[in-house]
């Protein structure tokens, strides 16, 4: 069957009633995407925490997290990797990287990634292409996967967005479905846990030491990873199937919430419709039951296709204006981006998705979050934000060694939320996981009057996690709909009828899966190449960034004297093109990325902020400001933490004031 799409982008309907607050929303979609790093899609997307990272970490050896340890058996050529285009022989590797991914499949036991013992021997987190393989360094650019970039382009994209768990796409699933894994210390009575690695067999699962090895790579079989493994077996058993914790759709049913939901996947849902891994749902799928208002929500099979049913059930309800309050969107296994399908008929799926809910008289009261279960093996720079060792329910021993093991959260993966108040091109900075959005779910649901408390979520994760709030910019929408980039359609077997565009590429590109590796043949200026350009930042401050700070008509700036002192100039139209108004930030505590507080350097001398605003070429003295944001795109202000008083520019002349004032900030990349 055809997937129904919509032909064009419409204007939304003029009858269209709009939302200018959370409480007005009617209509939240979850959709996730599978197996992929921040930096693989969006390492050189402009104006986010990607190759051009400032605070990147750096080694003992005096090398950034972007050189990436070798040993001799991937190459005698060097001793390092920096991230390298898949793409950087052009011709038919334009298309044969497309299905590229046989390798991470080969590689279950290495799905997410190695332990963290093995990634973080030293705290460098620069083993990635050891411990998995080369192809964990690579990445696509804006011609790969146009439809992603446009995406960012044209609503807000997460640059500090973690998968949940560092591990495989089940136990991310569940926080995302269920909010825990059941991690010693967790808040739920269950022995069915902890789920730390994919199960959906009855019975528990051991934990091997050892096991394969990849021809493209070493290390050793990361905890949670048993498939085919060998040497010492835990002793204890872990993600045993079914499992019996509550799930969040469970808790719309209770009363005063009443919150309509479906979950739109069709049979060829990649194992990751996780309803069905829960005894509560098994108990009830017997005949007579077959009209339980929870199992038709949740394990239905909808429309007439085996593998895009699901697809075109959300597309039309969408289109229609029929979505139900939650919506879950499952995608079948070729356009879900798992290696080796292809990402770029994932493009598709989102441009369809997105299409049809623009094309929806309910798009002014609706909001679509795309995200990605897993990074999938490929490998990402930005050092994971997790909570101390030993807090409950997020830690837990590794069984071999002792040593304790966070569980998440981990490294970043894409994330996009699409409405009208959220367009604009900007980055949401704040730090976020799969949680998050169960917290903004909660937020939503109180918001209606139909408020929900999602037991299972950590202490931790309340606390630290973001819950989407500040992405939201409700005084300035943008109900116009946005036309994406055209996407190949989706590719089927002429016989059977079902999509089959990994194996058409595989088939046809067979000694072009995977380009050499550049190994010896790099220069920074090549490897950290990236987009030029800027984005408004929303969310809390983090680091990572070149800003750009404006207020009233100004842009601070570091004057060309003899004293270089602050001062203001005119803002560009193209923020990242002057390089006095570039300044970057450095966090007190790297390791608290949820707490605001800054150091300042200017960005082309590297010169720090004192407490009178003077510039120095130390850090002894240099000032600590508190960053605070006002949500959506109100700004920032920054307050000087010795004296209390506020940075001012408004007026033309760079002062500490008694007042607050509110601070455009853009990161800029160039």
């Amino acid at each position: 069957m055809a997937l129904l799409v919509a032909s064009g982008v419409l204007s939304l309907l003029s009858t269209s009633v709009v939302a200018d607050s959370l409480a007005e929303v009617e209509h939240v979609i979850y959709f996730m995407q599978e197996n992929r790093a921040f930096d693989h899609y969006f390492g050189t997307l402009k104006g986010v925490r990607g190759y051009s990272d400032p605070n990147v970490l750096i080694g003992q050896d005096g090398k950034s997290a972007f050189y990436q340890k070798v040993n001799g058996t991937l190459t005698n050529e060097t001793d390092h990797l920096l991230p390298w285009y898949l793409n950087y022989l052009g011709g038919d590797y334009l298309e044969s990287t497309q299905c590229g991914g046989s390798i991470l499949l080969q590689l279950e036991q290495t799905d997410g990634v190695p332990t963290t013992e093995l990634l973080t021997a030293d705290r460098t987190y620069d083993l990635w292409a050891i411990a998995n393989t080369a192809f964990s360094w690579s990445h696509y650019r804006r011609e790969d996967i146009p439809v992603h970039f446009a995406i960012a382009d044209a609503w807000t994209i997460g640059d500090m967005y973690q998968e949940a768990i560092v591990s495989s796409s089940e136990p991310n699933r569940f926080m995302w479905q269920t909010g825990t894994i059941n991690l010693p210390g967790s808040k739920i009575n269950s022995t069915a846990g902890p789920c730390i690695d994919d199960n959906s067999s009855p019975g528990c699962v051991q934990l091997f030491r050892g096991g394969p090895q990849p021809p493209w790579g070493q290390g050793t079989t990361p905890v949670g990873q048993f498939n085919g493994s060998i040497g010492p077996a835990s002793a204890l058993n872990y993600s045993c199937y079914p499992y019996d914790w509550k799930t969040v759709p469970e808790y719309f049913y209770e009363d005063g919430v009443n919150i309509t939901w479906n979950q739109y996947h069709s049979s060829d849902n990649y194992g990751h419709e996780i309803m069905e891994y829960f005894v509560q749902f098994q108990d009830l799928i017997y005949p007579g039951n077959e009209t339980e208002p929870i199992i038709v929500a949740a394990l239905n099979e909808q429309g007439h296709g085996a593998d895009t049913g699901g697809v075109e059930a959300f597309l039309r309800d969408a289109q229609a204006g029929n979505l139900p309050e939650i919506s879950y969107l499952i995608a079948p296994g070729d356009l879900c981006e798992h290696p080796p399908n292809l990402p770029r008929q994932g493009g598709w799926l989102q441009k369809a998705v997105i299409d049809a809910v623009q094309n929806s008289p309910k798009y002014n009261k609706t909001i679509l979050i795309i995200s990605y279960d897993e990074t999938g093996g490929f490998g990402d720079h930005v050092v994971p934000f997790h909570s101390p060792e030993g807090t409950p329910g997020e830690w837990l021993n590794d069984p071999f060694t002792g040593v304790p093991e966070f569980g998440g959260p981990g490294f970043r993966v894409p994330f996009f939320v699409i409405s009208p108040w959220t367009r604009g091109g900007g980055v949401f900075t704040e730090p976020a996981d799969h949680i998050s959005q169960l917290l903004f779910m909660e937020k939503w649901a109180a918001a209606r009057g139909k408020g929900f408390h999602i037991e299972a979520i950590s202490d931790w994760r309340r606390e630290h996690m973001s819950d989407l709030l500040d992405i939201f910019d409700w005084d300035h929408p943008n109900y116009t709909a946005v036309e994406l980039p055209d996407a190949p359609s989706p590719q089927r077997d002429p016989l059977s009828g079902l999509l089959d565009a990994a194996a058409y590429c595989h088939a046809k590109y067979d000694e072009l899966a995977w380009p050499p590796v550049p190994y010896g043949n790099q220069t920074e200026q090549d490897a950290l190449w990236v987009e030029a350009g800027h984005r408004e930042i929303r969310g809390k401050l983090t680091e990572g960034r070149h800003l750009v700070l404006e207020s009233s008509g100004y842009a601070l700036s570091v004057l060309s004297n003899a004293t270089c002192t602050l001062g203001t100039s005119s803002p560009q139209v193209q923020k990242e093109s002057d390089a006095s108004q570039r300044f970057i930030v450095h966090a007190r505590n790297a390791s608290l990325a949820d707490v605001p507080i800054f150091t300042i350097t200017s960005a082309g001398d590297s010169k720090w902020f004192q407490a009178d605003l003077s510039l120095s070429d130390s850090n002894a003295d240099a000032a600590y400001f508190n960053v605070t944001n006002g949500g959506g795109v109100k700004g920032y202000t920054f307050q000087e933490m010795s004296s209390g008083q506020y940075l001012n520019f408004g007026c033309g002349n760079v002062t500490l004031g008694a007042s607050p004032e509110w601070i455009k900030l853009y990161s800029v990349t160039f």
